[in-house]
């Protein structure tokens, strides 16, 4: 029989905790209390005593005693509504006791040593005192060239990488008191100087979870910064890498990215893994799936929302967070790429003429050849959030889903847009609102949410474009990767592209796996249906928070895919007003 040691530290080899494999002398039954802490913590779900118990495997007693005192002392609390063990309010206590005495400096230090092995160049941490940034940190290497940006000198709000991704994280009240109502300063030749396009650039940062800077605050000098975010979600600075321009180029400093999200959370110890987070990716030991070929080598950031156009034979989709929308021609290969001006997160014809597409701001009419976007539907309480994935049904209706931009759960909705454009907000209370779809005959509507790892399934009402009796159709456990978008065939199965899962998944019409296309990247975002005989697969991707190392692995991220079915997909349709 194992020892009670041997058992523990199995259970702890088995979690993703940083906790100390095994008791300290003299100290075990802190250990075991303090390891059942950390058990509850690490769950995404709420364990039962049965569940901490099989877990632990602690004696029934021991547990007993342990989760009593936990109790008492306010660490732990039951919900007995389902006898379930959550952690309790003194955490919270306790936790914003750390921040009140929180050492910046201390916190960011190794982090700020590991970028600068990462990049070469120097890192630096600003803070932020409620007036302006100002770097308070820094780390070089011996041979980086000197940029005369050192200890205590003050950067801009909105030319900095760091002033704007602070901006970005304040509230908006706090944001006009600092930005004014006139001109910003021109400070160099690229600095953004229209508060407008500030602000429609600091939704696209906080979408991003980073900012940059190209020569907008000192001329030959860029930069990349996510914030330092404190237990009440105020800034309290930002970590950014600097450099001189010719040695920070646009895309190094995309790929910088995902680097400076890591050390700005591991500064702040907001470290909690949701959607948006950081999470280790690796590449899965499973060939890439036979057939499978990358039609569109591309570096989309956030590749979604992919819409069939028989008319023209081309598959038009939208990059989220560049912002731009694609039209590739899969006869001659030629993409044909606009830039836009606000995040846009579905495109779709219409019978009139055009497109539609559902952006940050609501409803709108858009020339995907040109760019110009104009109002077509506003839609109430939509502050703080933004469009995500969408399609229309057989109608004509225009379905479309919505997203905190920050990705904070439950703020997300799911609208309908009717041919007269009338707006209806059809539910609320989801999290991340992401791929639509119906099976054939228009009897069953399907919608992920990306957030709670779920695809429901409801009862659809045709003739007046309603849904009723929803229920879970797919439940994903956390290391399944996350339903995205997805794309229906004739037979009513569902495929459904898996964010962080390297592939797409079919689903028969009783949720069973059927098929699994394993794909080089491991971040498809959405699926459709296309071709002449509606029987080729195309796959968006993205490389949005993707590490260098991620990236080695899966250079093709963020590009398009292709790949020959056996199975007819349902016609993609468009919006009829």
């Amino acid at each position: 029989m194992k020892s009670e040691r041997e058992s523990w530290a199995k259970v702890l080899s088995d979690t993703k905790t940083n906790r100390p494999s095994e008791p300290v002398a003299g100290a075990q039954s802190v250990w075991k209390s303090l390891s059942v802490l950390q058990i509850i913590s690490d769950s995404e779900k709420p364990y039962s005593f049965v569940e901490l118990q099989k877990i632990s495997a602690l004696p029934k007693g021991t547990l007993h005693r342990i989760l009593q005192a936990l109790t008492e002392f306010q660490l732990v609390r039951i919900d007995e509504s389902n006898n379930s063990y959550h952690l309790g309010s003194k955490l919270f206590e306790m936790a914003h006791k750390v921040w009140n005495r929180f050492d910046l400096r201390g916190s960011a230090d190794p982090e700020l040593a590991r970028l600068v092995s990462i990049s070469n160049e120097t890192a630096q941490l600003v803070a932020f005192d409620g007036v302006k940034p100002l770097i308070i940190g820094e780390k070089k290497i011996d041979d980086v060239i000197q940029i005369n940006l050192s200890i205590g000198r003050g950067l801009s709000l909105h030319g900095s990488a760091a002033g704007k991704v602070i901006l970005a994280h304040l509230d908006q009240m706090e944001l006009n008191k600092l930005i004014g109502d006139d001109n910003l300063e021109s400070l160099t030749r690229n600095t953004i100087n229209s508060i407008s396009e500030l602000k429609s650039q600091l939704n696209l940062v906080k979408a991003r979870g980073y900012a940059i800077s190209e020569e907008e605050d000192f001329e030959g000098v860029s930069s990349v910064a996510a914030p330092i975010i404190d237990s009440n979600g105020k800034p309290l600075g930002a970590i950014s890498i600097i450099a001189s321009t010719h040695r920070l180029p646009v895309d190094v400093l995309h790929n910088f990215g995902r680097e400076v999200i890591e050390s700005a959370r591991r500064t702040s110890g907001n470290i909690g893994e949701n959607y948006m987070s950081i999470t280790k990716i690796i590449r899965p030991s499973v060939d890439v799936t036979e057939g499978v070929t990358c039609v569109l080598p591309e570096k989309a950031f956030l590749g979604e929302s992919p819409h069939w156009n028989s008319e023209d034979g081309t598959i038009e989709w939208v990059d989220i967070l560049e912002p731009s929308v694609h039209k590739f021609d899969i006869a001659t290969k030629v993409d044909r790429k606009t830039m836009l001006s606000e995040i846009v997160g579905v495109t779709v014809p219409r019978k009139s003429g055009g497109n539609i597409a559902a952006t940050q701001n609501g409803f709108r009419r858009i020339d995907i050849a040109t760019g110009v976007i104009t109002p077509l539907a506003s839609v109430k309480n939509i502050d703080g959030c933004r469009f995500n994935d969408g399609k229309c049904d057989a109608r004509g209706r225009f379905w479309a889903g919505t997203l905190s931009i920050d990705a904070l759960p439950k703020k997300g909705a799911l609208f309908r847009l009717d041919e007269n454009h009338n707006v209806s907000r059809i539910l609320d209370g989801l999290h991340i609102a992401n791929g639509i779809g119906w099976n054939k005959e228009y009897t069953k509507m399907y919608l992920a949410d990306s957030g709670e790892r779920v695809i429901y399934a409801m009862d659809y009402d045709l003739e007046n474009g309603t849904v009723s009796n929803k229920i879970v159709f797919i439940k994903f456990d956390s290391d399944d990767g996350t339903p995205d978008g997805l794309a229906i065939d004739e037979e009513g199965g569902l495929w459904v592209a898996i964010w962080d899962g390297w592939k797409v998944i079919r689903y028969d019409k009783n949720g069973v796996i059927t098929r699994v296309i394993n794909l080089p990247v491991p971040r498809p975002t959405s699926c459709t249906f296309g071709g002449t005989d509606m029987k080729t697969l195309y796959i968006t991707s993205a490389r949005i928070r993707l590490s260098a190392e991620a990236l080695a692995q899966a250079p093709f991220s963020g590009s398009l895919f292709a790949i020959d079915v056996d199975i007819k997909g349902v016609e993609s349709n468009s919006f009829g007003g």
